[in-house]
């Protein structure tokens, strides 16, 4: 592919940019308003009554997750060699916990399959009463949910390297950066919210804010890429 041959490039960045962007669509179908549709807390029977409901819808969720995972790979090779020329440790470490992050979500997508497989009459295994299936959908599904908290720790360690890489390269606005490396700490406070404190509601706001602060940078990176690219070298 002749976009990917120049790291340097405007069309390879703006190439990267478009892939950062897609991700921005299809997150909030298949993270947000496909688990809304799904999942009752509480009530294990009534989640997998709607998982055989709405198969359709929660495949779809499922394609887009698919979909997420291989745009993630292609952005952690890509961004790595867009910024190897400014740090290359950076640029690794930033690359591999991306890549990292991807293959926890690979994982999520096998758990949410066999959750699939527990709630679906046809395909659970034989032996399994419907209070168990439910049971065990149940128990793949909140797996599947520990599996956010864990990738929310490799995505944040690499917003801050990358944070960091775009600020020392000159070629993006430095603020974009300093935005990303400290907003990546609202990766690590939901991820310490839902799976340590869940009480603990001012963390919550906090978490919010940190979150909002990284979303809105790296919406402002994938932009700058698409629309501008990169600065002329000095």
């Amino acid at each position: 592919m002749s976009v990917m041959k120049d790291p340097k490039s405007r069309s390879y960045a703006r190439f990267a940019g478009a892939l950062y962007l897609s991700v921005a669509f299809i997150g909030p179908f298949s993270i947000l308003y496909v688990p809304s549709q799904i999942n009752v807390a509480g009530d294990a029977a009534a989640t997998m009554a709607n998982l055989v409901t709405h198969r359709g819808l929660y495949m779809a969720g499922l394609a887009g997750d698919a979909a997420i995972m291989l745009i993630e790979l292609a952005l952690a090779v890509m961004l790595y060699f867009m910024f190897k020329p400014v740090n290359a440790t950076g640029a690794a470490i930033a690359g591999l916990s991306r890549f990292m992050e991807t293959a926890v979500m690979a994982v999520m997508l096998l758990l949410s399959a066999a959750a699939l497989g527990f709630a679906d009459p046809a395909s659970a295994p034989m032996g399994f009463d419907e209070v168990q299936r439910a049971g065990m959908t149940g128990m793949m599904l909140h797996l599947h949910d520990a599996g956010v908290w864990v990738w929310q720790v490799f995505f944040a360690l690499h917003l801050a390297v990358l944070g960091q890489l775009i600020v020392r390269s000159g070629l993006y606005p430095r603020l974009i950066g300093w935005a990303m490396s400290l907003g990546g700490i609202g990766y690590l406070l939901d991820s310490l919210h839902k799976f340590a404190l869940p009480e603990a509601d001012l963390l919550g706001m906090i978490t919010g804010v940190f979150l909002a602060v990284v979303s809105l940078a790296e919406i402002s990176f994938a932009l700058w890429l698409l629309i501008r690219g990169p600065r002329s070298a000095k």
